[in-house]
């Protein structure tokens, strides 16, 4: 389902952790610190769906100040196996799970659960996922947060005339279908919020913006061959000229070989905590 490569999630996950956004992140511990409360003896138990290499795990574990335990559910045969020897055997308190979400999260992964996470997944779903997984988190009052769904913002440093057309590509490209229908793309985050709100849930948002700087040079070379992949797919549809985009292309890979470049993607947290 992920479709994402390993080495992706690996040259990206130094910038999503600069990018996470604390207030959003410590509004849910904050939570889960009171849920806590009432039984002091017993780990926070964490879900985090779509795990990929488990990388919301090494973000939020050393911010969390009380006996822990995680199941990730991943999907990806190859993300599990890498996940696994990130992470170590050793690892008691940690649980690997293969689980395809697609069709929803089975209640099965729910069980003994404190509160969820993602990161990067939202954007992937439908809008008939979304509302049916805030029911789901609501009939068992669990707090959840979603980092680094992507909103539909992008800024190249430097400009140059054809950025418009590759972010409005992008954004056509992202509303595909990745597995669970129709995906929310950049209207992810928006929808999330109105979901979660609906549902009964108190909602806090901030955004966590990628910002790359010019020493990124794999992040930032695998992110603009992304892009040109989705704008060549979408081409037709948006009128994109090839010889403009290959030459796009190669003025914003020498950028980058040149560290002559900045890129900054929008993307947002969001913490819903059952009142």
């Amino acid at each position: 389902m992920s479709g994402f490569s390993g080495d992706w999630l690996s040259a990206r996950e130094p910038v999503d952790l600069r990018a996470r956004n604390a207030t959003v992140r410590d509004a849910f511990l904050t939570h889960l610190a009171v849920r806590k409360g009432c039984d002091p003896a017993r780990p926070l138990v964490l879900l985090d769906l779509g795990a990929g290499t488990g990388a919301t795990l090494r973000a939020l574990a050393p911010h969390i100040m009380a006996p822990q335990a995680w199941r990730l559910a991943e999907h990806d045969p190859a993300l599990l196996a890498r996940a696994r020897a990130l992470i170590g055997e050793e690892q008691t308190h940690i649980e690997i799970v293969e689980a395809d979400l697609a069709a929803g999260v089975p209640e099965a992964l729910l069980e003994g659960i404190d509160g969820v996470t993602t990161s990067a997944f939202l954007d992937l779903v439908s809008a008939g996922w979304v509302s049916a997984f805030a029911r789901q988190l609501a009939a068992h009052r669990l707090p959840f947060l979603a980092m680094l769904t992507y909103d539909g913002r992008l800024s190249l440093d430097p400009a140059a005339p054809l950025d418009a057309s590759i972010r409005e590509a992008m954004n056509a490209h992202q509303r595909g279908d990745k597995g669970f229908g129709a995906a929310l793309g950049p209207q992810a985050a928006d929808l999330t919020r109105e979901v979660f709100q609906e549902a009964g849930f108190r909602v806090i948002e901030g955004r966590s913006d990628w910002e790359a700087e010019p020493d990124e040079q794999a992040f930032q070379s695998m992110l603009v061959d992304g892009w040109v992949e989705a704008a060549r797919d979408m081409a037709a549809d948006m009128a994109i000229d090839a010889d403009a985009l290959s030459r796009w292309h190669a003025r914003r890979r020498g950028e980058i070989a040149a560290r002559a470049f900045v890129t900054r993607v929008g993307h947002r947290d969001l913490a819903a905590l059952p009142v």
